[in-house]
């Protein structure tokens, strides 16, 4: 590993992402990544980065240091397939915001405790250091808007923790939505919830009543379920226990009210948007086009595609939500959500 010399030239850039971290070496990796490119970028992955140069890599005690003081960071936390890239997208906004779509440097910090027997003080050491090398945002009148991947879900409550002034959303997918958007995918979704199960297993983020054996009976939408009620309660408790800092939402009150869902959403996080602004939001490409292929795409479409998956898959899919429910009634887990972004009463009179 070959350090970087010029320390403060990239800690002080913004366009030099905290993109991986080491733990052999306890260093930072960051790549040059512009606003437009990351604009570009369904995710701040490898996969989805292009001619991003070598990385500059800093012992992460330097970059610490070097760091300038971190703007206000708020959190887009998820359960998967809920619209959170069009969220996370939709507040990526000059002069406003900068939205950060699942850094990777978050998911190995995730790698590592699963790898080494971490000390909890070491690993809330190198993530606090982590989000302030992450609140680097384009110009000092930003905020940074953050949507960590759902493996990072063992963190959340920490990363809460650790920010006191931040804020967060809990954005989930309704049962019946998350399934058919599992179905849909074939053998990729049904191989995806499988390993988000056995992340949250190894997190201990499951506790719904059944024993080590009783996984390996399950279907695959019953392991996608699992999943997905472990989440719910990580977000239930969450809810409580930060009442004033976070609020829930589900991916159809955003579909059917994107005005309002945007405009409380700016709010929560504190957030300075004007109508117009809210409304070019709403008619623009978050809302228009696919946040993963960058089609041109709607709720008529997702809408079709959905339907498409309950017609092959409605019995497995509707047997699977009767299961659920009644898992759910005996490990105490509500199926809605406290602490709602946008009150029911609100939404009846929008």
């Amino acid at each position: 590993m070959t350090a970087t010399t010029n320390i403060p030239g990239i800690v002080h850039d913004p366009d030099w992402l905290a993109h991986r971290y080491d733990p052999g070496h306890d260093a930072v990796h960051f790549l040059r990544i512009p606003r437009d490119e990351r604009a570009r970028a369904t995710f701040l992955t490898d996969e989805y980065l292009r001619d991003t140069g070598s990385p500059g890599i800093i012992a992460r005690n330097a970059a610490r240091a070097a760091a300038p003081a971190p703007a206000p960071l708020h959190y887009i936390f998820h359960s998967a397939f809920c619209l959170s890239t069009l969220l996370a997208r939709a507040f990526d906004l000059p002069g406003v915001a900068t939205s950060l779509k699942e850094p990777p440097i978050l998911n190995d910090i995730v790698g590592w405790r699963h790898r080494e027997a971490v000390d909890g003080r070491r690993v809330a050491e190198i993530l606090d250091n982590s989000l302030t090398l992450l609140a680097r945002p384009f110009t000092d009148s930003e905020a940074v808007v953050l949507k960590p991947s759902n493996v990072t879900a063992g963190l959340m409550d920490v990363m809460l923790a650790l920010r006191p002034q931040s804020r967060a959303l809990l954005l989930h997918a309704p049962l019946p939505v998350y399934l058919r958007s599992i179905a849909k995918k074939g053998i990729d979704g049904r191989l995806w919830v499988r390993d988000l199960l056995a992340k949250l297993l190894r997190e201990r983020l499951v506790d719904l009543g059944f024993e080590g054996e009783d996984y390996l009976r399950l279907t695959d939408l019953q392991a996608a379920a699992v999943g997905w009620l472990a989440q719910h309660a990580l977000f239930s408790r969450m809810a409580a226990r930060y009442p004033d800092r976070v609020r829930t939402l589900d991916s159809e009150t955003l579909l059917e009210r994107p005005l309002t869902v945007v405009k409380a959403a700016a709010g929560h996080f504190g957030l300075t948007m004007t109508d117009t602004q809210v409304a070019a939001i709403v008619q623009g490409p978050a809302f228009t086009s696919h946040s993963k292929s960058g089609a041109g795409f709607d709720a008529a479409a997702r809408d079709a595609e959905y339907r498409a998956a309950a017609d092959a898959h409605g019995d497995e899919i509707a047997k699977v939500e009767v299961w659920a429910a009644a898992v759910a009634g005996t490990a105490g887990v509500p199926m809605t959500l406290d602490r709602p972004l946008v009150p029911a009463a609100e939404l009846s009179a929008a």
